[in-house]
């Protein structure tokens, strides 16, 4: 039988990698494993390779749309105004950086294929035969695709000011994956391996407050509120500020740390003072102390986010507030931490132990 393979093209750390995506088969693995350059992903669970001119062949994916000074001889002269005014667009609307660059790119994968035909004159017809051809052709992932649709809709919605009936494009369902969580357990025997009070100060507010990485290498001194026992997160995900809860335990562990490194503006530095402490490095941080705790699931320093929610969840705290508290838009984002916990399920007794079964 066929394995069906899906080639995801995405930004992985600042460099442009494609993923190798494919039911678990250890044939596929020995054979993915002899590839030049190519690396596991615990978060995406696949392998992945840098994304070159020689893969983008080999896999029989579009040649890379080049981005930048060598815009001009990949992108037809006719879209090459398209592009700008759309990259300026984007910055006009204060888009983050990272969610420039991956529209930029998504974008400039139509202009290529278009080559001489004008972006503009595209009905949604023609954008429907241009999806199914990333779907059936290019195999791309299904979160590929959403990027790739939100791209081109935001340039013929926000940039051209077409009616939103005009892009009607079905699109694909996003499969639902759970977050990884740690037991309780789990997270006492991370911690139990980190010495360092540094380290032990960032890991241990991380998962106190639920704090994705770069909001705890961002945090400011000022921004420790202890006379009202908050943390204020300030420019988190989406722009947003937020207050979370500052905890009594994790107070005495700051002043401890503060007396002891003197941090001046950033509450956690990094090796050049004016400078936050990398996120790079403290992800590094929770894989040491990961594996030396023996834990084998595939969590990152986000599953520490996940599992103050899950944990949250398990000991009563509404569903409501622990959005609020973790900053999400959508309480469906939310919801996912009732499908880990083990609030509801904890007093589920499953019928094999109802068996009446004799040792032979």
């Amino acid at each position: 039988m066929a394995i069906e393979i899906k080639y995801e093209l995405a930004n992985h750390k600042g460099k442009d990698v494609i993923y190798i995506h494919f039911e678990r088969n250890e044939e596929m693995n020995q054979r993915v494993r002899k590839l030049v350059g190519v690396k596991w992903s615990n978060s995406k669970k696949a392998w992945y390779v840098l994304d070159s001119a020689f893969y983008r062949e080999k896999f029989n994916l579009a040649p890379k749309s080049l981005i930048g000074k060598e815009v001009l001889s990949n992108i037809d002269a006719v879209n090459q105004p398209a592009l700008h005014k759309f990259v300026e667009t984007l910055q006009l609307k204060a888009y983050s950086p990272s969610t420039i660059t991956t529209y930029r790119n998504e974008f400039a994968q139509l202009l290529y294929v278009l080559k001489s035909k004008n972006v503009d004159e595209l009905d949604a017809n023609r954008l429907r035969d241009y999806f199914l051809y990333c779907t059936n052709t290019l195999n791309l992932s299904e979160n590929t695709l959403h990027s790739r649709i939100n791209a081109i809709k935001f340039y013929y919605e926000k940039v051209l000011g077409k009616e939103k009936i005009f892009f009607e494009i079905p699109r694909p369902k996003r499969p639902l994956q759970l977050p990884n969580v740690l037991a309780i357990s789990q997270v006492e025997r991370l911690f139990s391996k980190l010495e360092n009070l540094k380290h032990k100060t960032m890991l241990f507010l991380a998962y106190s407050a639920g704090l994705r990485v770069g909001e705890v290498v961002s945090l400011r001194i000022k921004d420790i509120h202890s006379e009202r026992m908050v943390i204020n997160i300030k420019g988190a995900k989406g722009k947003k500020d937020r207050m979370v809860v500052l905890s009594q335990g994790i107070l005495e562990l700051l002043r401890k740390y503060y007396a002891t490194y003197k941090p001046k503006y950033w509450l956690f530095e990094g090796q050049q003072k004016e400078e936050p402490y990398s996120t790079r490095s403290l992800q590094q941080i929770f894989h040491r102390a990961k594996n030396e705790a023996k834990i084998i699931q595939d969590v990152t320093f986000h599953s520490l986010r996940h599992s103050y929610a899950t944990h949250l969840h398990e000991r009563g705290t509404d569903i409501r507030l622990i959005q609020e508290l973790l900053g999400h838009n959508d309480i469906k984002t939310t919801l996912r931490y009732t499908h880990v916990s083990n609030r509801t399920i904890q007093n589920i007794v499953s019928p094999f132990d109802n068996l009446n079964l004799k040792d032979e």
